[in-house]
């Protein structure tokens, strides 16, 4: 007689917590392999120790995707929960046993239906929940843990199990949930069936239509071991790496696109993942082929051979190489098909052709409606920051990102974000920039995406720079650029080195600044890649100009200001109007920055601006004109400490000091010295970097700086350097006072 049974269904399991308090390894896993370690571990710390010390060398490093069953190579882990299991009485273990078979590996929400159609006594879970093993709810059995679940499933004999997934099936006769009901029937078969295989391949395109990819890849792959035909094998192997890969399970996709011959697959993995280069030539070769088959594609179906030029496209932004671009937009105009915007605006710009590739990359960048194809919406995003629009990408990657998340595309979530946070950062929300790249770079961690990753780190290296955190900046950019050179990733390797030059620009090294400077904004090839050039060149030019050596920088302004008045973006004009005062000099540099400033105010660049505005006030106090120079650099401070930029707001301070206008500033006391710091919890954010606003809540909570460190993907000594800051800025002294000031600020 079934007991306490609730008709409501079994929520859908999450993705456990990933702990990150375990032990040090020596050496040290790579970030991107410590985080899938722990989550192939299901968070449990001694469960991934115990994993990561059977990995291979080339699985330690992320060359080859972590093994297919970390339950097996964690024995001890599970060899206690066995333990606990069969402890328990038969009927507790088979009531377990038919939780866990609903549960484990995808969820069916069929649990407590079937306890009702076998009129099953739920009185034996008492024991379990004694145990501390399970308990259970209005909606059915929670396990304590994953590592409890899989040994409920795992101590069962086969025919139990098969009892306990026939059982399942019988019960899933809804409205949409036939692609769980042949899962359970794909799981009780003893061995190959033609028929079920056949049945099991609808029921993964059903699942994948509704975006749950998960599923579809657990129905393609059993449909792969049930078929009896060898050449169907890799074709529904090919289709469970895709599915795999758009779930976000990175190292499944890797392993299951190794049984298939899909070079197309395999080059998209190795976009994400592996050389940028060779995922070029891998992607454009399967678009030939796709190409080449176009004949036997059904009418009004989607053009195979498009989206590979896309994907190739990609992989030649990230290796910033002219020869590949070149080559790729020379194979779109072979095989008739039009290439992405982004793909012929990039060879087009790498060649001098500015007209047409303002031209391609605004066709581009005006296909961001809401809705559609994310991969097309990140093009249209990445097309309108070349062009300098970045309200346009902001609006395109959000829409990206949204329409991922609608179509269960778990793995394309973070490349939308990680093309946002540049967007965010220009158009003055640093701190959102910051925060949302932290969590696009923990993302492409734990789905695969170290390539991604890379470019992360770099885009966090150059906010890191510009908000004065110099450690975290070189820790950064030294992750970024290591990792790139080895896999031929010329965009992240170029930015890094923007955000060193970068952070020696804004600590007064003009000449080391200059120097970094000069490989990213001059010609030919090895001087970094065109996008970052065109990020680097006014920043060059100032450099330059400061370390006494224009030579170069004035043939390196004279491009950018011939790129600046092709697309005539107010911003670009505005930087090119503000290098021509920088070259100029003297009293005649003061017509150009007021144009500058004036373009300024028609775009969107408000840190941008605000450097403007430092180096047109610094200009004004050379030729003595005190008034207007004091408002332009109360201007730039005022906008420097909104950023976050402690030393571009010290470089604003120190001219305001030569004119005697410090000690007027609201923030300061007659001797320049900091006032007592406010209480108020937008005071405090305006006070600290979005990453030191971090760390500071972390360690208000307890947390210690090992424990923060890992939370925030950085280096305990990273940390400590954060924490010496916000005790700095906040005029603190211990953690007590930081807990007492927070507690007070609500922050």
């Amino acid at each position: 007689m079934v007991t306490s049974v609730n008709p409501s269904p079994l929520p859908r399991t999450s993705t456990p917590q990933v702990t990150h308090a375990w032990p040090r390894l020596d050496p040290p896993l790579p970030e991107g392999v410590r985080v899938r370690v722990l989550r192939a571990a299901h968070g449990d710390p001694r469960a991934a120790v115990e994993l990561a010390s059977v990995l291979s060398a080339r699985q330690l490093t992320g060359l080859d995707p972590l093994p297919a069953d970390p339950a097996s190579l964690a024995p001890a882990t599970l060899r206690a929960h066995r333990r606990e299991i069969r402890a328990l009485p038969d009927d507790t273990r088979l009531l377990l046993l038919l939780a866990a078979a609903d549960q484990y590996p995808v969820a069916t929400h069929a649990f407590l239906r079937a306890v009702a159609a076998a009129r099953l006594d739920t009185r034996p879970l008492d024991a379990a929940e004694t145990a501390q093993l399970a308990h259970t709810t209005p909606g059915g059995i929670v396990f304590r843990d994953p590592w409890t679940r899989i040994a409920a499933y795992e101590t069962a004999s086969a025919a139990d199990r098969r009892e306990a997934h026939q059982l399942l099936a019988r019960v899933l006769g809804g409205a949409g949930e036939a692609p769980r009901r042949f899962w359970h029937r794909g799981a009780a078969a003893l061995g190959p069936s033609r028929r079920l295989a056949a049945q099991l391949g609808p029921a993964a395109a059903q699942a994948r239509r509704a975006g749950e990819h998960a599923l579809a890849c657990a129905l393609a792959e059993r449909a792969a071991a049930l078929t009896p035909d060898p050449h169907e094998r890799p074709r529904l192997l090919a289709r469970a790496a895709a599915d795999a890969w758009q779930s976000g399970d990175g190292d499944r996709a890797r392993r299951l696109v190794t049984a298939t011959d899909n070079d197309a697959l395999g080059g998209l993995l190795a976009l994400r993942a592996g050389n940028a280069g060779d995922a070029f030539d891998a992607l454009l070769a399967a678009a030939v082929r796709q190409a080449a088959a176009a004949h036997a594609r059904p009418p009004g179906a989607p053009d195979p051979a498009a989206h590979l030029l896309a994907r190739a496209t990609e992989a030649a932004i990230y290796t910033g190489d002219l020869r590949r671009c070149r080559e790729a937009a020379t194979v779109a105009d072979r095989l008739g098909i039009v290439p992405p915007g982004t793909l012929g605006g990039l060879a087009a710009a790498f060649e001098g052709r500015y007209a047409d590739a303002r031209d391609l990359l605004q066709a581009a960048a005006g296909r961001c409606g809401p809705g559609g194809d994310p991969t097309l919406l990140i093009h249209s995003g990445i097309a309108a920051l070349l062009l300098g629009d970045h309200t346009g990408a902001a609006t395109a990657t959000a829409r990206a990102a949204a329409s991922a998340r609608t179509r269960g595309e778990t793995v394309t979530v973070p490349q939308a974000m990680e093309f946002r946070a540049y967007a965010e950062f220009w158009t003055g929300r640093p701190r959102a920039a910051e925060a949302g790249a932290l969590e696009a770079l923990r993302q492409a961690y734990t789905t695969g995406q170290d390539n991604g990753a890379c470019h992360l780190q770099a885009a966090l290296a150059m906010f890191a720079a510009l908000t004065g955190d110099e450690e975290v900046c070189r820790d950064r950019a030294e992750a970024a650029r290591s990792y790139a050179q080895a896999r031929g990733l010329g965009l992240p390797a170029a930015l890094a080195l923007f955000a060193l030059a970068f952070l020696d620009l804004s600590t007064g090294r003009f000449a080391a600044s200059a120097a970094r400077l000069r490989a990213l904004a001059a010609f030919g090839p090895g001087h970094g890649h065109r996008a970052i050039r065109h990020l680097a060149t006014p920043h060059y030019v100032e450099a330059a100009v400061r370390a006494g050596d224009t030579r170069v920088a004035r043939a390196a302004h004279a491009d950018y200001d011939h790129w600046a008045r092709t697309i005539r973006n107010p911003d670009e004009l505005a930087l090119s109007a503000r290098c021509r005062a920088l070259l100029a000099g003297g009293p005649e540099a003061v017509d150009h920055y007021r144009m500058a400033l004036d373009l300024h105010a028609c775009g969107t660049r408000d840190f941008e601006r605000a450097r403007t505005e430092l180096l047109f006030g610094g200009a004004l106090r050379r030729l003595r004109r005190r008034a207007e120079a004091r408002d332009h650099l109360h201007s730039a401070l005022e906008a420097f400490e909104h950023f976050g930029a402690p030393q571009c707001a010290t470089q604003a301070r120190a001219e305001l000091r030569v004119l005697g206008g410090l000690a007027i500033l609201g923030g300061l006391g007659g001797r320049g010295e900091p006032s007592a710091p406010a209480r108020g919890a937008d005071d405090l954010a305006a006070r600290l970097t979005a990453q030191q606003l971090m760390v500071a809540r972390m360690a208000a909570e307890g947390a210690t700086n090992r424990e923060i460190a890992a939370r925030l993907l950085l280096s305990p000594r990273t940390i400590d350097h954060h924490l010496r800051g916000v005790f700095a800025r906040l005029g603190i002294r211990s953690r007590i006072e930081l807990v007492r000031l927070l507690g007070e600020t609500d922050v």
